[in-house]
C-alpha cells in the first residue's frame, strides 16, 4: 500500500461508495499540523454525495443483514488482519494527518483499531436472547434482535481511525451497513481502509464513507430519512444540532461528547504511582514532552489546527488574567523544534493553579495539553468540584482507603469512575457519559443493542 506520508505531491481523496472510489467536484485543504502546509485534499461533499451512499447502503442492505453472524465476523476478522499487516504505514498516515507521534499511532491508534474488528467479531457470537413461558395461556415468549438499516456515523479528529473503527465495526457486526462521515481535518486513514474492503471481502455497499464538512455532509447524513439510526463522537453544540436535525425521524441516537474529567488525589494516594499516571491522563494524545512527531523521544506532537492552537492558548491567556499561575508550559518553557516544524502548531504541556471553580478555564473542555490544578479538605468538597462542571464522561479517584474510593465512585457524576488506575478498559462493559457529556453507552452488549431493534414473538402453542 502507497504511504501517504512519503508521497511529495498534494494527496486527493476520493468519496468510497458502492464499493468503489467516486471523485468529488470540490475539495477542502488538509493541513500537516506538525508543518503548517497542505499535503492533502479532502472532498467537500453535500447532500448528493450522501444521497448515493445512503442508496448503495440501502441496496446492500438485505444481503449482509442476511448473512449468518459467522460470516460476518469472518470479513471483520479479515478486515483486522489487513490492518496489522499495514501498522507502520497507517500509523505514519495518522501521525501526519493528526499531528500526534508516530509512535502513538504505532502502539496505540492502529492496533486498537485492529482489535475493534476482532473484539466485535468475536463478541457477536456469544449474544443471547430473552425467553419466558406462561403456562395458563400455552404460549411462549422469546425476543430477537434485527438490524436497523442504513447507519450513520460520525466520528472526530483526535483518534481517527481508532473511533471510526469503532462505530464502523459493531454496525456491521450487527448487520446493518453504514455511510461513515470522519472529520475532514483527518480522513486519510479512513479513505486508506477503503482500499482494504475489497480485500476483506466487504460486499460493495456495506461500508460508504463520505468525506466532508458536518454543516454539509454531516447535516444531509443525520437528516437523512433513510438513515435511522446515528452514532456521532464530537462537540456537545454539535450534538444539539444533531439531536434539533433528527428528531422528526426519531431515529436512534448515540452521542459521545465532550467532557472536563476530574482526577481527585487524596492524601493517602500512592503518589508514586499517582502521580506518572496522572500526567499521563492530563496530557495523553497531547502529552507532556513536545516536539516532531517522527521523533521517538517525544510524546506529544502538534496540535490540529492553527485555529485550535489559538483557542487552546485563550485558556492560558483567561487564566493568566485572573490570577492563576503558569507552572510550566505555555509562556514559560521554550520549544526547541526542527526548523521543517518552526511553522507546526505546537504547544508545551501546562500546569496552571489558583483559579476559582467558576472560571471558564475550570469549566469548559480546553482539548489540549492544559491541566489545572485545585485542592480540596473533604470528601464533600471533591465531589463538588468534581460534579460542578456540566460534562460528566470520566473521572479517577486516588485512594488507598477502600470506602472512600467506593463512595466517591458512587457520588461522582460520570459515565466511567477509574480507580487507582487510568484508561483501563474492558470492552465489554459500557462506554458513555451523563449530563452534556452524551447519551447512550457503547460496548460489547451496549453496542449490539443499540446497532438492532428488539422484536418479542409470542407463540401460542
Amino acid at each position: 500500500m502507497p504511504n501517504p506520508s512519503e508521497q511529495s505531491s498534494c494527496l486527493v481523496l476520493e468519496n468510497f461508495i458502492g464499493g468503489k472510489f467516486v471523485p468529488c467536484r470540490t475539495h477542502i485543504d488538509s493541513y500537516d499540523p506538525s508543518v503548517g502546509e497542505v499535503y492533502c485534499r479532502v472532498p467537500d461533499s453535500g447532500a448528493p454525495e450522501v444521497e448515493a451512499a445512503v442508496a448503495a447502503a440501502k441496496e446492500a442492505f438485505p444481503g449482509w443483514s442476511a448473512r449468518s453472524p459467522e460470516q460476518r465476523a469472518q470479513v471483520l476478522n479479515k478486515l483486522a488482519d489487513l490492518l496489522d499487516a499495514n501498522v507502520e504505514e497507517f500509523a505514519q498516515a495518522e501521525s501526519r494527518d493528526q499531528g500526534k507521534t508516530v509512535t502513538f499511532a504505532r502502539t496505540v491508534d492502529i492496533p486498537r483499531s485492529a482489535y475493534n474488528f476482532r473484539f466485535f467479531a468475536s463478541s457477536l457470537l456469544h449474544h443471547t436472547n430473552d425467553c419466558s413461558q406462561t403456562d395458563h395461556m400455552g404460549c411462549l415468549h422469546y425476543t430477537i434482535r434485527c438490524p436497523v438499516g442504513v447507519a450513520g456515523l460520525i466520528s472526530p479528529w483526535n483518534l481517527p481511525l481508532y473511533l471510526l473503527t469503532w462505530k464502523i465495526a459493531p454496525a456491521i457486526a450487527a448487520g446493518n451497513t453504514v455511510v461513515a462521515k470522519p472529520s475532514e481535518m483527518t480522513s486519510v486513514t479512513a479513505w486508506m481502509m477503503c482500499k482494504l474492503m475489497q480485500q476483506a471481502g466487504v460486499p460493495p455497499g456495506v461500508v460508504n464513507i463520505v468525506f466532508g464538512t458536518g454543516p454539509k455532509a454531516g447535516d444531509a447524513l443525520v437528516g437523512h430519512p433513510d438513515v435511522p439510526l446515528v452514532s456521532f463522537t464530537g462537540s456537545t453544540a454539535t450534538a444539539q444540532c444533531i439531536t434539533e436535525r433528527s428528531a422528526p425521524y426519531c431515529k436512534k441516537l448515540s452521542l459521545e461528547l465532550g467532557g472536563k474529567n476530574p482526577a481527585i488525589i487524596f492524601a493517602d494516594a500512592d503518589l508514586d504511582r499517582c502521580i506518572e499516571t496522572t500526567v499521563r491522563s492530563s496530557f495523553s494524545n497531547q502529552k507532556w514532552k513536545t516536539g516532531a512527531p517522527s521523533d521517538p523521544g517525544n510524546d506529544n506532537g502538534a496540535l490540529i489546527s492553527q485555529e485550535h492552537l489559538e483557542k487552546v492558548r485563550s485558556f492560558v491567556a483567561l487564566a493568566k488574567s485572573e490570577g492563576g499561575t503558569v507552572h510550566c508550559g505555555e509562556g514559560v518553557d521554550q520549544l526547541h523544534l526542527p526548523e521543517r516544524n518552526a511553522k507546526g502548531y505546537f504547544m508545551p504541556a501546562t500546569v496552571i493553579s489558583g483559579i476559582s471553580d467558576s472560571s471558564r478555564v475550570m469549566q469548559e473542555e480546553i482539548f489540549g495539553p492544559v491541566t489545572c490544578v485545585s485542592p480540596f479538605d473533604s470528601e464533600e468538597e471533591a465531589v463538588s468540584k468534581g460534579n460542578g462542571v456540566r460534562y460528566g464522561l470520566a473521572a479517577t479517584v486516588w485512594s488507598q482507603d477502600v470506602g472512600k474510593f467506593n463512595r466517591m465512585a458512587r457520588k461522582i457524576q460520570a459515565g466511567l469512575v477509574w480507580t487507582n488506575c487510568w484508561l483501563v478498559r474492558d470492552l465489554n462493559l459500557p462506554f458513555g457519559g451523563m449530563k452534556k457529556s452524551g447519551c447512550g453507552r457503547e460496548g460489547g452488549k451496549d453496542s449490539y443493542h443499540f446497532f438492532t431493534e428488539v422484536k418479542t414473538v409470542t407463540v401460542k402453542h
